[in-house]
């Protein structure tokens, strides 16, 4: 990125030339850069990585005082707020296949969740995956993962969503839009201090 005083004779331009370059603004300063397209913006990777930010940041309001302090001293090192340090931090984690934790740094051996049997029920281009909770213990989510294959690896980037886990009530998630074929799902708990357990035994799908 370019920092410029008069971008194409003016002060505010803004937009594309030739495909090539961008003109904008960034916090009032104008600049040009290199015009990116992504390459596959849902690909499994992008898909996973967003899966995730998008429930951690879903939590960020439920967690404890305590748990929310604990980002502070992150937080400064980087000078950034305490909710983009547990973000930016679960995150990384997660590109690591690493689960996320509420606190920084995790100091409590947790119990994980006893899980159900995983289900899932076919509707028009959808599916709706349900994970009974037989014993909530220390668990804060399910990840839930799709693939193609039976007896698929669950990876970071095959995560297509995560669900809370509220006591023992059945984490329910709807996967949708989907194209006629056969799925196949898998999921692993996650606890409180990023404990992210073994997968289970997948389950298929069809939808007609």
């Amino acid at each position: 990125m370019v920092k410029v005083q008069g971008p194409m004779m003016s002060m505010g331009a803004s937009g594309s030339l030739a495909n090539a370059m961008v003109f904008s603004q960034w916090k009032g300063r104008p600049y040009v850069r290199a015009l990116v397209k992504p390459a596959n913006p849902r690909s499994g990777g992008q898909v996973g990585i967003r899966a995730m930010m998008k429930w951690l940041s879903q939590q960020w309001n439920g967690l404890a005082d305590v748990d929310k302090a604990t980002w502070e001293d992150r937080a400064a090192q980087k000078t950034i707020s305490p909710f983009n340090a547990y973000i930016g931090l679960g995150v990384s984690r997660w590109r690591d296949f690493l689960a996320p934790s509420l606190a920084d740094p995790p100091d409590v051996l947790e119990t994980p969740p006893t899980l159900g049997t995983l289900a899932g029920v076919p509707g028009v281009r959808s599916i709706t995956i349900t994970q009974p909770i037989t014993t909530a213990a220390d668990g804060w989510g399910v990840a839930i993962f799709r693939g193609l294959a039976d007896s698929f690896t669950t990876l970071f980037d095959n995560l297509i969503g995560v669900g809370t886990i509220v006591a023992t009530a059945d984490v329910v998630y709807v996967d949708s839009p989907l194209a006629a074929g056969t799925y196949y799902y898998n999921v692993r708990s996650i606890t409180g201090d990023g404990q992210l357990s073994a997968q289970g035994t997948d389950i298929e799908v069809v939808v007609a």
